[in-house]
């Protein structure tokens, strides 16, 4: 008699059946995934196809040559009290090549005095701060002087009817703003400070007319980047000292506050959160060697980080980065350093719904010290108004002070 044997075991642990059903379901899968792709394929638009999904083709490069402009004549004369910071010469440079003319200088340090006579020979030191003050062919003073004496030294400028101009931070308490705001719309005087990182680079100048002119929309957020090299033996005590240098937010930070403002184009706005630190400078316990915070106007955002980290493999002080987020593109700026391989300075990318660009700004006129003599001559506003030189104070002020501590 016959015997026939039904194997009782179940499908799925039979490796023969096992193995012809996942070939079907393979088959299966792949035919309705060809039969999707090809619909979704042809979904794209045949220039699309041609280029692929991602273009790595490099950005269109646009160098932007010198403007021929004419030297411009002499409208104002001006002298210096303070030339404690190096960027004095910036400051001075600015004003003589925008009409001014530089006359006395005075420093309470006459150790500082023959470095800058070297680059100004022709200019006349004083024997006093009263000197200047009292001297009515004087139209402007400008400072970079100890950032705690720069506010008072204001006062005192506009009190003698002329006005200001100073390195930042140019106020470093709630006190000393109180004040100058005080005497500011007492005298009517310019109180001017210079937050060189936007007034004297031509990357942020470029990108100020990019966005005037609607190059990425409405600006929505602003990213500020600025690390420092740390260079202890190169840096005076007062450095150091909060007391007299105001903070690493109220310093630096002050620079990446005007930005936000400029750049959205915000009359008022609000300080979201600060922090700071002193992650590695166990010699200065009070200094700051980092900093972050947030900022915010009814139609904006900002995020800004300062630090004193700045590699000696990087072969300038900082790799300075501003991010301006539009609601149809953007712009970076590598300011000081593009780390990819261009060589030089002010460097800024703009993306759109149009295009992508490179622009190579170290051509770009810096208007800031043509704006501020005509200013002074003309009593207008067109470098910088006195409400935004106060309120990108104010940010810093108030990240300072409510600044969450670390280590410090």
């Amino acid at each position: 008699m016959k015997r026939y044997f039904v194997s009782s075991v179940p499908e799925y642990f039979n490796p023969k059946a096992q193995l012809m059903h996942s070939n079907r379901r393979n088959f299966l899968r792949q035919s309705i995934a060809s039969a999707a792709g090809m619909a979704a394929i042809s979904m794209f638009p045949d220039e699309a196809l041609a280029r692929g999904l991602y273009n790595n083709s490099t950005p269109v490069e646009v160098i932007l040559k010198p403007d021929d402009r004419p030297v411009l004549k002499k409208q104002i004369k001006f002298s210096i009290i303070g030339i404690n910071h190096n960027h004095i010469y910036g400051i001075a440079n600015s004003l003589i090549n925008g009409g001014g003319e530089l006359v006395a200088v005075y420093s309470r340090e006459p150790e500082l005095l023959p470095a800058f006579t070297k680059a100004f020979p022709n200019v006349k030191v004083a024997k006093s701060e009263e000197e200047i003050l009292e001297d009515n062919s004087i139209q402007l003073v400008a400072s970079a002087g100890i950032p705690v004496d720069r506010a008072p030294l204001g006062i005192r400028v506009m009190k003698s009817g002329k006005d200001y101009v100073t390195d930042k931070p140019g106020i470093i308490t709630f006190e000393q703003l109180k004040e100058v705001k005080k005497v500011q719309k007492e005298t009517k005087r310019i109180f001017s400070i210079l937050y060189s990182e936007r007034l004297t680079n031509p990357a942020s100048v470029k990108a100020g007319e990019l966005v005037q002119s609607g190059a990425i929309g409405k600006v929505i957020q602003t990213v500020g980047l600025g690390p420092h090299r740390m260079s202890p033996a190169s840096r005076p005590a007062w450095f150091f000292d909060p007391q007299k240098a105001g903070g690493v937010l109220c310093d630096i930070g002050s620079h990446q506050c005007d930005q936000f403002l400029f750049y959205t184009g915000s009359k008022q706005a609000e300080v979201n959160f600060s922090q700071i630190a002193n992650f590695n400078t166990p010699d200065y316990p009070n200094y700051q060697d980092f900093g972050d915070m947030s900022v915010r106007s009814p139609h904006a955002t900002g995020y800004i980080r300062i630090d004193w980290f700045t590699p000696k493999g990087l072969p300038t002080w900082g790799d300075g980065r501003m991010f301006i987020l539009g609601t149809e593109g953007y712009i970076e700026m590598r300011k000081y350093v593009d780390i990819a391989g261009r060589k030089g300075e002010n460097h800024l990318f703009l993306v759109n719904q149009k295009e992508t660009q490179y622009f190579d700004c170290s051509g770009v006129y810096m208007p800031y010290g043509e704006q501020l003599v005509n200013d002074v001559v003309n009593r207008t506003e067109t470098a910088m108004t006195q409400d935004h030189c106060f309120l990108a104070t104010e940010l810093a002020l108030t990240a300072q002070k409510i600044a969450h501590k670390l280590n410090v």
